[in-house]
């Protein structure tokens, strides 16, 4: 005898609200996460906290990414890895070794900009008496061939009328050239200021002379991409990078000690000092520039135009290829993340 209408009514509706249960209790079965390589510029600093954090938090899994990030030894080097090979998906490093890489013909563009101001410059004791380039004659001074300061170091040391031969360059390995300066082997060296000068203040008290106080303007860190890459997962990349700047504007929102935090939690092996790093990221927040009523990121074009400028005047790049062919414009969007990213101050 088949069964009444009623009963065959009921079995449907409670298969159906059993299906739906189901759907609301189990695990959702999410799209496959996209894999995004990074190619860091260097060892672990405060310059990765957003990386860290937006690891830690799990922001960039919800974004739909697996991220892994690489530790580099270098910008210059991050920037040749990423133009000349597929290994990385993106690269972090200082943009101005990409433009003078680009103007060789690298196939490399930058995506987001971070750091606005140039943030290289010469560290020199506090009682050294020395205000500008001009004062550093006859001075042995510390670099690294390889490092992001090098092309600059003529520029810097003409705008005191002198040349190499006028000071005792001593090229050190970069990640000894801080200590050598610690100890007071060198009278100065060259770097990146907030990554060495709470490095150094520690052991040598020091002050700062930034190269941009002298002219040389330029972007400094922020997102690069390889062309072809881009051309290839371009949407990928630039949630990838709005998801990184949103979560600098929630770390420059109050909450730097979580982002210091995270990067010790991601790098346990480095044994990374927290006083360091936290000194590291109070430095870095004067080179922000986050333009009234801007957001973190989006590459400004006259701080491209001023670069142009600056490197062509020394003769690093050419003087005719357009600001704009050096950045990937109006690809990131750190508000698409409000929602994802709660930037109220603790």
């Amino acid at each position: 005898m088949p069964p009444s209408f009623p009963l065959i009514r009921r079995t449907v509706l409670g298969a159906a609200a059993l299906t739906l249960a189901t759907l609301l209790t189990a695990p959702a079965t999410a799209q496959p996460l996209e894999p995004i390589k990074v190619r860091l510029d260097w060892t672990p600093w405060a310059n990765h906290a957003a990386f860290h954090l937006a690891q830690q938090k799990g922001w960039y899994r919800q974004a739909g990414f697996d991220v892994t990030l690489e530790d580099g030894n270098g910008s210059v080097t991050t920037v040749q890895i990423i133009g000349s090979n597929n290994a990385f998906d993106i690269g972090h490093a200082a943009l101005a070794p990409l433009m003078i890489a680009r103007d060789k013909g690298l196939p490399v563009k930058a995506l987001a900009v971070f750091l606005r101001k140039n943030d290289i410059g010469v560290l020199v004791p506090t009682d050294s008496g020395i205000t500008g380039p001009a004062q550093l004659k006859g001075k042995k001074i510390g670099y690294t061939a390889g490092s992001l300061e090098a092309p600059f170091i003529d520029a810097f040391l003409a705008a005191g009328k002198l040349t190499k031969n006028d000071v005792e360059l001593v090229n050190l390995d970069a990640s000894s050239k801080a200590s050598t300066y610690a100890v007071g082997r060198t009278d100065a060296v060259f770097s990146t200021i907030p990554f060495v000068l709470p490095t150094t203040n520690k052991a040598r008290a020091s002050r700062a002379i930034a190269f941009a106080d002298f002219g040389l303007t330029m972007p400094s860190f922020g997102l690069l991409v390889n062309e072809s890459k881009w051309a290839s997962r371009g949407e990928a990349l630039s949630r990838f990078a709005s998801v990184t700047a949103r979560t600098w504007e929630y770390i420059l929102a109050g909450h730097e000690d979580e982002g210091i935090d995270a990067i010790i939690a991601e790098r346990p092996q480095a044994r990374l000092d927290k006083g360091v790093l936290r000194a590291q990221m109070e430095a870095l927040k004067t080179f922000f520039l986050v333009p009234a009523g801007g957001r973190v990121g989006a590459p400004q074009p006259q701080d491209w135009e001023a670069a142009v400028k600056t490197l062509s005047s020394v003769q690093l790049i050419g003087a005719n290829r357009p600001a704009a062919e050096y950045y990937v414009a109006g690809k990131v969007n750190s508000a698409a993340f409000d929602k994802l990213i709660d930037v109220k101050k603790p």
